[in-house]
């Protein structure tokens, strides 16, 4: 009890720093997640988005891992998947136990209902709803993740003619490449001075602001996989660009 008292006042801490001042909603059911599952904010085992909690991926990880899940299996439903359109559908199928028929979960996804930080890698969004809906009924856990969330589509349409363009032409209604890297950086928490110098360096330039757009696309849709897969070994990696403190006299 006493270790799920200390995670809460952790989160707690963590969420106030994030996001200031809390309703007491949002803070009575950050302390329920926190004793129930023992998920850490600082871990990036679950997020606050738009006034509600949503679990991860890492998050519904880590507790199958302490439950001791026996294996995940996935494979992808050729006959709904039109590869040509990027559109892919998965089957996952969550084994708690050597006697345990499976839990099921589908997850779909196509370039209509990911965010633009991560088109083009479809196939995995697809494979992570599908394994954390499974998940999620394997562990009666009533919480959607943040995967699972679509993206509003933009309405399709005549567009009026606009006077402004970003990014090499790059229209308003679409988001620019700097407007994405800040949402991912917030959405996940991350330093952004140790972003931006992974950024360059991923890109192989010496700023960030030399490297080509193309580059750049990549580096985002690379660090938003990272970010929603593995975040503990992406904020490995990212500490390693902070520069050594020099020794005082």
């Amino acid at each position: 009890m006493k270790t799920r008292t200390r995670t809460y006042r952790s989160n707690l801490q963590v969420a106030r720093a994030t996001w200031g001042s809390l309703p007491k909603v949002a803070i009575f059911r950050l302390k329920e997640l926190s004793e129930q599952y023992c998920l850490s904010l600082a871990h990036g085992d679950f997020q606050l988005l738009n006034g509600a909690w949503y679990i991860t991926h890492t998050g519904l990880l880590q507790i199958a891992a302490r439950r001791r899940c026996l294996g995940i299996r996935t494979t992808i439903q050729e006959k709904f998947s039109y590869p040509a359109d990027n559109r892919w559908v998965f089957k996952a199928i969550i084994h708690k136990s050597k006697s345990s028929k499976g839990f099921v979960g589908y997850g779909d996804a196509d370039p209509s209902n990911v965010s633009p930080l991560v088109r083009g890698a479809e196939m995995r969004v697809a494979e992570t709803r599908a394994v954390n809906r499974a998940l999620r009924k394997a562990y009666g856990i009533g919480l959607c993740s943040v995967e699972e969330l679509t993206w509003e589509p933009t309405t399709v349409g005549p567009q009026r003619p606009s006077s402004s363009t970003h990014d090499n032409g790059h229209q308003n209604r679409n988001p620019r490449l700097r407007d994405r890297l800040c949402l991912l950086i917030r959405q996940h928490q991350l330093d952004a001075n140790l972003v931006k110098a992974y950024a360059a360096d991923s890109c192989g330039t010496p700023n960030l602001r030399d490297a080509s757009r193309e580059q750049i696309e990549t580096f985002i849709a690379n660090l938003s996989d990272w970010a929603t897969n593995d975040r503990p070994a992406l904020l490995c990696k990212l500490h390693s660009y902070s520069r050594p403190q020099e020794p005082t006299s």
